[in-house]
């Protein structure tokens, strides 16, 4: 199996890192230092060089350094069984942000085909509990894993659902104005729910077929009230047989933005919202080592793992069996934590950073 791995990585007026830069190889990177100081910040910036907004959603220009608000820059070099390749993404003064692959122009979507990148952050800790919304942000961005134009289809339906709400609450009852937008909805959602069950099928073999000390879920995806729609037709049949109500609404009621995801632990036949807050921690742990396993089964290569203050949530031997898991998998994971004795299990397997911070200005040394 190749090895996956950012093994440059140089910030630039990038939230607190003015001038910021990092060489290291395919192992782990352990990066340790006090709140604030900068450590979830690179993580962003990994998460980067995948397509979209990265680990935490944010706008080009709410990752500008304040206050110069300049712009940002990030390079790196990843390596990968493709070779070497040279990659840059930045925003000027807060514009949308541009990527060069091997100095080339690029759109986004190459770098999803170039770098898997999957994460686990504290803002999903409270994924099983919280909203549908996260679920299926959680659910189509491990499906963007598995399929890079699973992106492109998720922002046609919801660029095509916009008009199509706009319609409805213009109170425009005409079928034709629906029909061209209700035939493009249902092709993308078709799409859209097909890479959502084969994620689901992916998650679960790889569950399955590995030993693993975190617990199992069993997953399910859960459409809109009444509605099983799976076909292109069926869709389309659903959008059109729904009308009345959406305009009653005002909204779309219809479709793959009202599916859920469901997850529960199987060990105990509990669902995951009922579980223990230890034991929803884990099973999105499980889910992410699942996800990864996959993608290393389907590719050979893992992808590069970002675990945003995991350590900190489990106990001794949890963690012991965690790093244990991303040494199999050999998989490059940026970790981060407050403490350096949080990750005193993984040894010389792994590379160490310090980030300390200095009137606003993150600072990095190799431990």
């Amino acid at each position: 199996m190749t090895q996956l791995a950012l093994t440059n990585l140089k910030l630039s007026h990038f939230r607190s890192h003015k001038a910021s830069e990092i060489s290291c190889d395919a192992r782990p990177v352990a990066i340790y230092g006090p709140n604030g100081a900068g450590k979830t910040n690179i993580l962003e910036a990994v998460s980067l060089f995948s397509p979209g907004r990265g680990i935490r959603r944010a706008s080009a220009q709410d990752m500008m350094r304040r206050p110069e608000a300049l712009g940002w820059k990030l390079s790196g070099i990843l390596t990968s069984s493709e070779g070497t390749q040279e990659i840059e993404t930045w925003s000027e003064s807060g514009a949308a942000r541009q990527v060069k692959i091997n100095d080339k122009t690029a759109p986004q979507t190459k770098l999803g085909a170039l770098c898997r990148v999957i994460w686990l952050i504290p803002a999903m800790d409270r994924l099983w509990i919280e909203g549908a919304e996260g679920r299926r942000r959680f659910l189509d961005r491990t499906a963007l894993s598995f399929f890079p134009d699973h992106a492109e289809a998720s922002l046609t339906y919801e660029k095509t659902m916009r008009e199509r709400n706009r319609l409805l609450k213009e109170q425009i009852r005409d079928a034709h104005w629906y029909k061209a937008l209700e035939d493009q909805m249902a092709k993308c959602a078709t799409q859209i729910h097909a890479n959502r069950l084969a994620t689901l099928a992916q998650l679960t073999e790889a569950q399955r077929k590995t030993s693993t000390a975190f617990p199992i879920a069993d997953l399910d995806l859960l459409q809109s009230e009444g509605e099983s729609p799976t076909s292109e037709d069926a869709f389309r049949e659903a959008f059109a047989e729904s009308r009345s109500r959406d305009l009653i609404a005002g909204r779309t009621l219809v479709g793959p933005h009202r599916s859920d995801l469901s997850a529960t632990y199987i060990a105990k036949n509990v669902p995951a919202s009922d579980c223990s807050t230890g034991e929803q921690k884990a099973l999105l742990i499980s889910l992410i080592l699942a996800n990864a396993r996959a993608l290393a089964d389907t590719l050979g290569t893992p992808p590069i793992l970002l675990l945003d203050e995991v350590a900190a949530h489990l106990d001794a031997d949890r963690r012991a069996a965690l790093y244990d898991e991303l040494i199999d998998l050999k998989a490059q994971a940026w970790m981060t934590g407050t403490e350096d004795h949080l990750f005193d299990a993984l040894g010389d397997r792994a590379q160490y950073l310090t980030v300390s911070e200095d009137d606003g200005i993150s600072a990095l040394s190799k431990a």
